[in-house]
């Protein structure tokens, strides 16, 4: 009976997310949270086929357990219009936690699940694919398409900085950015938050709030190689204020594209290529918060 799993919980367990201590963490959710269903995802994109599934079945509450993606995954198969979204970090990164003051342990988390605080956030579109936390158009994008999934378990963060100092070699593209009523801004990086960390504990979007209705995009301008990384380095540290060159904007759509097409990416994941439209849903998604 389908109304039966409306009050239900399920939870979208990536086991990969820590090696080993899957197998634990399994069994002390299994322990901790008794009355919950509990899905593993197998391999990339089956968080969502899961997510889909769970939704037909009947559940409502659908908490993604793992990082950045595996919450991406889950995010792209709930219908947002009826169901909550809750996380329990347990992943590599864990930016939307962060975000969101979700504490790291499993048994607090799950204290946030169980007592149940529910929020609107806004929900970040790129080309019909949900995102919540972040997307990139370029270098940052590129970057996570070809670092091997090895490297980011035996990395992490630091992956991410060995394949863009290769990358870096590279011209970077030009990049158009298309605001409706406003004049064409073109740069060689384009980030896009609707929060404000990105890739770690870092404030890059320090006005960026997750239910304002708008995103925060910066633009980086066409440069050489190493400028590039110079400038993400200076706006990690200091914001993007510190740096004049880069174009802050806070806008509900926007449509980037280039000549050649380039890389994008949503929450950490490759998810395909220019040209892309993003878009806001204000109030779009509700969230499990502390």
């Amino acid at each position: 009976m389908a109304s039966s799993s409306h009050n239900k919980l399920c939870i979208i367990l990536n086991p990969a997310a820590k090696g080993d201590q899957a197998r634990k963490t399994l069994h002390r959710m299994v322990k901790l949270v008794p009355e919950a269903k509990v899905y593993l995802t197998e391999r990339p994109g089956h968080g969502e086929k899961l997510a889909k599934e769970a939704v037909a079945k009947g559940y409502r509450t659908i908490v993604a357990a793992g990082g950045d993606g595996t919450v991406n995954e889950v995010l792209n198969g709930i219908d947002p219009k009826i169901c909550t979204l809750g996380i329990l970090p347990v992943g590599t990164m864990n930016v939307l936690a962060l975000e969101l003051g979700i504490p790291p342990g499993l048994d607090k988390a799950l204290e946030v699940i169980r007592a149940g605080k529910r929020k609107r956030l806004d929900l970040g579109l790129a080309n019909k694919r949900r995102f919540i936390q972040l997307a990139g158009v370029g270098l940052d994008a590129e970057t996570v398409r070809r670092t091997h999934p090895d490297a980011k378990r035996a990395w992490g963060p630091w992956s991410y900085l060995l394949t863009a100092a290769q990358l870096m070699v590279a011209p970077a593209p030009i990049l158009r950015v298309k605001i409706p009523g406003k004049r064409e801004v073109r740069g060689a990086m384009v980030l896009i938050g609707n929060g404000r960390h990105y890739g770690g504990p870092f404030q890059f979007f320090p006005k960026a709030e997750m239910a304002d209705g708008k995103l925060d995009v910066c633009v980086f301008p066409k440069s050489g190689p190493l400028d590039l990384l110079w400038y993400l380095q200076a706006v990690l540290l200091g914001g993007p204020n510190s740096l004049p060159e880069v174009t802050y904007l806070q806008v509900p759509s926007l449509r980037v594209d280039a000549e050649k097409s380039v890389a994008l990416e949503v929450d950490g994941e490759y998810c395909g290529k220019t040209p892309v439209d993003f878009q806001i849903v204000h109030h779009g998604l509700e969230v499990i918060i502390p």
